[in-house]
C-alpha cells in the first residue's frame, strides 16, 4: 500500500489483488493516479470510491488519497452521491494538445505511405473559412500522373474529394452557406452544381466514410478522400489520393480507398477520435 508520504509497502489491496508491479523507471503514485483517470474516462459518468478501487486494483485508502489530490488539481470532480467524475481541467490539456499539433508534420508519414501503396498523387488539405487549403502534396510515382498543382487555396469544395469529405461533416445550414458564398462552379461536365444533389451525395459520404470525385474537378482524374476528425467529431482536415482515369480500375480504386481511409482513421485517432469509418453520435447531422 502507498502511504500519504509517498512511500509504499507490500500489503495486498483491500479487494484481494496484489499491487501492480512497477515498470522500471516509472513512479508508482503517478502510475496509480493515471490508472484512476483512465478508469473514470471509461466509466462515462460518476463512479463510487469502492468501484474505482476495484477497477484500479487499489485499496480504498490509497484510492481516496489519490482522488483527493486529483480533485485539488481539477482533474477529478466530486459528483452527487459521493461519487467521482472527470474534472474540467482535462479539457485544458486536450485543448493545449490540439493547439500544439502540427498537422502537416503528423500527416507526412501517412501521406508517404499512401503514395508508396498506391503510387498516386496524395494531398493533405484543411477547410479554412470557406476555402480548401492544400497544406501538403506528394507527386505520383508513375510516368503518367495527376498534375496536383501548387500548395494553396481552392474554391472547389463541392467538386473535390477532399472538399466533399470535409463538407459532409458540417451542419446542413453551414454547407449551404459555403456553397452560396463560393458558388458551385462547373469545372467539368461531371461537376455537381445543384445544392440539393450535393447534399444528398454528402449523406453517402458520411455513411461510407469517404468521398469520391469522378472527373468532377479535373477531366481524366479520379480522386478519393477521407476526413480527419478530432475527439468531438469536428473536422481537422482531409487526405486524398488522385489517379488518372486510365489506371482507375475498380481494384486500383479499392486499393486507394483502403489506403486513404486507413490514414484518415490513424490521424483521427491521434486527435482523440473514437469509432470507425462512418458517422458518429457526436457528428452534426445533415437534416
Amino acid at each position: 500500500m502507498e502511504r500519504v508520504d509517498g512511500h509504499t509497502d507490500d500489503k495486498p489491496a483491500a479487494n484481494g489483488s496484489a499491487p501492480k508491479a512497477r515498470d522500471r523507471g516509472s513512479v508508482q503514485s503517478v502510475d496509480r493516479a493515471l490508472t484512476l483517470l483512465e478508469a473514470l474516462a471509461r466509466s462515462g459518468g460518476g463512479v463510487a470510491l469502492t468501484d474505482l478501487s476495484a477497477a484500479a486494483k487499489l485499496n480504498i485508502s490509497t484510492c481516496h488519497h489519490l482522488l483527493a489530490t486529483l480533485v485539488k488539481w481539477g482533474y477529478v470532480a466530486k459528483a452527487p452521491g459521493r461519487r467521482y467524475a472527470l474534472g474540467a481541467r482535462g479539457l485544458h490539456l486536450g485543448q493545449a494538445f490540439l493547439k500544439q499539433v502540427d498537422l502537416p508534420r503528423r500527416a507526412q508519414p501517412f501521406v508517404e505511405r499512401i503514395n508508396e501503396e498506391t503510387g498516386e498523387s496524395v494531398h493533405l488539405a484543411v477547410l479554412q473559412g470557406d476555402a480548401i487549403i492544400t497544406l501538403l502534396r506528394r507527386e505520383g510515382r508513375h510516368a503518367v500522373r495527376v498534375d496536383t498543382g501548387l500548395v494553396g487555396g481552392s474554391d472547389a469544395a463541392h467538386a473535390s474529394a477532399t472538399g466533399k469529405s470535409m463538407l459532409a461533416w458540417l451542419p446542413e445550414h453551414e454547407i449551404r452557406r459555403i456553397l452560396q458564398t463560393k458558388r458551385m462552379t462547373a469545372f467539368t461536365p461531371n461537376t455537381i452544381t445543384d445544392p440539393d444533389a450535393l447534399i444528398e451525395e454528402l449523406r453517402l459520404v458520411r455513411r461510407n466514410g469517404h468521398a469520391i470525385d469522378r472527373e468532377e474537378f479535373q477531366p481524366g482524374v479520379v480522386c478519393i478522400g477521407a476526413a480527419i476528425r478530432d475527439h468531438l467529431g469536428a473536422v481537422v482536415g482531409a487526405v486524398s489520393a488522385s489517379a488518372p482515369t486510365l489506371r482507375a480500375t475498380e481494384d486500383h480504386l479499392e486499393r486507394m480507398r483502403q489506403a486513404v481511409m486507413a490514414a484518415a482513421r490513424s490521424l483521427s485517432a491521434e486527435f482523440g477520435a473514437q469509432g470507425g469509418d462512418g458517422a458518429t453520435e457526436s457528428a452534426a447531422p445533415i437534416n
